[in-house]
């Protein structure tokens, strides 16, 4: 699939607090839990609980979100297809940002260990 500029621009603008509530209910469905997913949201952010729930009372957009973050150094360890992209190809910044997001979401709610998801291993 091509990403397009409009793309890009739509997932700058959706908000986080939007998709936490799906995040959450994937990974309960899956036999995960709600701090598991914190667990991965600060790895991958520098969130804590806390933060994550001010960036939702904010509405903070993916672009702040991202903005705000201290991305994790290991994060482009963070591979393969998401939602039908490939995330190494992704070019814009944030739209890879949001894909490694949402590929340890993914991992998460499809049993993947925590240390593998993690990248410690």
């Amino acid at each position: 699939m091509e990403i397009t500029p409009a793309h890009n621009e739509r997932m700058a603008k959706m908000t986080f607090a939007t998709v936490y509530p799906l995040y959450v209910t994937k990974v309960e469905r899956k036999g995960r839990t709600k701090e598991e997913l914190h667990q991965i949201i600060e790895w991958l952010t520098g969130f804590d609980e806390k933060s994550i729930q001010v960036l939702i009372d904010e509405k903070a957009t993916f672009e702040t979100f991202f903005n705000k973050a201290n991305l994790n150094t290991n994060a482009d360890l963070i591979k393969g297809v998401i939602c039908g992209y490939r995330i190494e190809e992704i070019e814009n910044p944030l739209t890879k940002k949001v894909r490694y997001l949402d590929k340890l979401v993914d991992e998460l709610a499809n049993g993947k260990k925590m240390e593998k998801i993690l990248r410690t291993q």
